[in-house]
Parts: structure tokens; C-alpha cells; sequence
């Protein structure tokens, strides 16, 4: 019987209170996307597996919950929502204007370790802006993520920002073999493994690449080739317009992030929050992906974490008032018909109004209201 109570590995119950706070963030992260000119897209929760495991996401399989359809089709469920919105806007969104904003809230699946931060099933809200490829397009991301954050009840975080071109013109003439190793020790943050590597010092350098502008200039200094040099350019235009966004000051700059190497195509970013052992949100410059699904598109966007950014503001201690309901409507005996319109009213007035289902006295109303989260008791006697 026991087994009957429990919730699948790697998921979670969200309780009324609990449930109600997720809620509210997620809608004003939906207004502040619309803001923007996002519009929101729904795809199914299972894709057929080669859709999800194109050339670019084939490491991910082991970790995809399968299945099969009546057709013998592997399906599976999405991991991610990148994937699916591409299909989408290949498929369905061809003929469509360019650029496409999109926009999205949901769940996705990925089997891993059940530990902080790392579920099997969560919540992400995110965007894709597709059909441009300047750095206007990735200061806007960057700024809406930022933005997303401070909507979201958090004002202690940063938003770590490296350029993927910057290490890979530092590795351009070197051997495939070796270039996985660098970045395995960069992606690892193994500064004695990188260091005990036949390489050049400037490669050794890019761990330490952590910080203020100050960063750019010292880069500049080991850019030895152009690649690396127009990757340090774009992300100089890109904070000059994120200062003018005004969130220029959640920035920092760190060139070992490199994020999914084979993936990535320009700049990428994380968010942090103090107390918090994981990133909050994640995303940037992908401009291959859309090859996978037959379409030369350039394209950047980001995903929140909904569950990381409840921890996080339970850290910082952000209040939850979403939760309360204006009024608990209570009666004496008789009194249900007036009871019934005066609710109605109030909730013509936008008001939430949990009426009592019995008759009480008032005593009880009151210890009812308060066991009800309400914040005022009306009754009728």
C-alpha cells in the first residue's frame, strides 16, 4: 500500500501553497515575455526520438524516458524545449516572418541523479528568437533573462557571460584529441589537468578569464588570431547594450564557460544566486541547430529553471504573498442566499472569496478564516 502513496523517482507533489507561488512567478514571467513580443507555443510532451537526438543532441538518448507508439515509432519525452520549438518552426512556422519570438512554460524529463536542483521532471520557461544573428539579438536575451529574474522576487544574482569562439580560435590549429581534452578540463574547472597539458599559455589563461570588463582587456592580450578577437568584439557590443538595458550590473564575465561546446555558436550565459549551488538559468547562440531539421537559420534564446528560482528565493528569504485570498464569507443559519450574492460580488470586484459550505457561528468563522489562508473574515449573521 505504501508504494501506492509515493511520487516516481525524480518528481515532485506541489502543494495548494506551494503550487500557488509557482504559478504567480510563472505569470509574470508570461507578461514580461509578452512584453517583449514573444508568443507563447505549445509542443507535445513526447517527440519521436529521432527528432529529439538530431546530430547536435545525440549525448542526451541514455538520459530520454522511451517508449514505443502502436507503430513500433520510439517515441520519447522532451528534455528540453529547444529541440521541439526548432521542429516547430521549420515544420509549421516556415512561411512566417523572420524573426520569430517564441515563447514557452512547461514541463520537461530527463533521467539524472535525484539531487538540489537536478530533477527528473521540471519546470522551465524560456524564449527562442530566431532569424537574426547580431549581438542586438543577444543583448535582448540576456537582458530579458536578467529581467525574468527580478520579476521572478530576486535581487541577488549575477549572470556569468563567455563566448564559445573565444577558446575555440585559441584551439583552431590544435588536434581534435587534444581540443576535447582542454575542454574537458575547462568545462570541469580542472585547472592542474589543463595546466599539465602540452598546450600553449594562453589556453592555460582561460580559467583565470574571470570578472569585470577588466576581462576583455586582459583577453585581448592572448587573442592571437581573428576568430578569438571577433568573439571578444561581440561580447564588447553586447555589454555596451546591456548597459543601456540597465543590467549591465548583474554581469560578469567569464571565458572558461564554455556550456555545451558542440552546441553552442557565440556567446552563452548562466545565472547564479548566492546559497544556491546551481545555475538558474542558461541559454545562448546556437546558429546550427535548425541545419539538424533542414533550415539555415541563426538563432539565441534561455531557459529558467521555475523550481531553482523557487529555491533561490526561499534562500533569500522573498516573501510569499501570493498565496493569501482576500476573504473567507461565513454565515449563520439561513443566511445562504445572501451569502451566495454577496461572494458574487466580491468576485466581480476581482476578489478570491472561499465561502463557507456550512452554516457557523462566528467564532468558528473566525478560526476557519485563519486556517484558510484569508486575509479578512466576512460574516453574516
Amino acid at each position: 500500500m505504501t508504494g501506492l502513496l509515493e511520487t516516481p523517482y525524480g518528481t515532485q507533489d506541489f502543494l495548494p501553497a506551494e503550487a500557488a507561488i509557482k504559478r504567480a512567478i510563472e505569470q509574470k514571467i508570461f507578461e514580461l515575455f509578452t512584453s517583449f513580443g514573444y508568443e507563447e507555443v505549445v509542443t507535445p510532451t513526447m517527440e519521436y526520438l529521432e527528432t529529439l537526438t538530431t546530430s547536435s543532441g545525440r549525448v542526451i538518448e541514455p538520459h530520454l524516458f522511451k517508449m514505443f507508439d502502436k507503430n513500433n515509432r520510439t517515441l520519447a519525452l522532451r528534455h528540453e524545449m529547444t529541440t521541439p520549438i526548432a521542429r516547430l518552426a521549420v515544420s509549421r512556422l516556415k512561411d512566417s516572418p523572420l524573426p520569430l519570438k517564441l515563447s514557452y512554460n512547461t514541463n520537461v524529463f530527463r533521467f539524472r541523479n535525484n539531487q538540489p536542483g537536478r530533477q527528473c521532471e521540471f519546470y522551465q520557461a524560456g524564449v527562442e528568437l530566431l532569424g537574426i544573428s547580431n549581438a542586438f539579438a543577444d543583448a535582448e536575451i540576456i537582458s530579458l533573462a536578467a529581467q525574468a529574474l527580478s520579476v521572478a522576487g530576486l535581487k541577488d544574482f549575477k549572470i556569468c557571460l563567455g563566448q564559445v569562439e573565444f577558446v575555440g580560435g585559441l584551439m583552431e590549429n590544435l588536434s581534435a584529441e587534444i581540443q576535447s581534452e582542454i575542454k574537458s578540463a575547462i568545462e570541469r574547472h580542472d585547472i592542474v589537468a589543463l595546466n599539465n597539458l602540452d598546450i600553449d599559455d594562453a589556453l592555460k589563461k582561460i580559467p583565470t578569464l574571470q570578472g569585470g570588463q577588466e576581462v576583455l582587456t586582459a583577453a585581448q592580450s592572448i587573442a592571437n588570431n581573428e576568430r578569438s578577437r571577433r568573439a571578444l568584439d561581440n561580447l564588447t557590443e553586447i555589454y555596451r547594450l546591456l548597459e543601456i538595458y540597465g543590467v549591465a550590473d548583474k554581469i560578469t564575465f567569464d571565458l572558461g564557460l564554455i556550456r555545451d561546446f558542440e552546441y553552442y555558436t557565440g556567446m552563452v550565459f548562466e545565472a547564479y544566486s548566492h546559497g544556491v549551488g546551481y545555475s538558474l538559468a542558461g541559454g545562448g547562440r546556437y546558429d546550427n541547430m535548425l541545419k539538424d531539421f533542414g533550415a539555415e537559420c541563426p538563432a539565441t534564446g534561455f531557459a529558467l529553471g521555475i523550481e531553482r528560482i523557487l529555491d533561490a528565493r526561499k534562500f533569500q528569504g522573498v516573501a510569499d504573498d501570493s498565496t493569501a485570498k482576500d476573504f473567507y464569507l461565513s454565515y449563520a443559519e439561513g443566511q445562504e442566499y445572501l451569502a451566495i450574492k454577496k461572494a458574487a460580488e466580491l468576485r466581480a470586484a476581482k476578489k478570491v472569496v472561499e465561502v463557507s459550505l456550512t452554516p457557523q457561528n462566528k467564532a468558528d468563522a473566525e478560526k476557519s478564516c485563519a486556517a484558510k489562508r484569508c486575509m479578512e473574515l466576512i460574516y453574516l449573521a
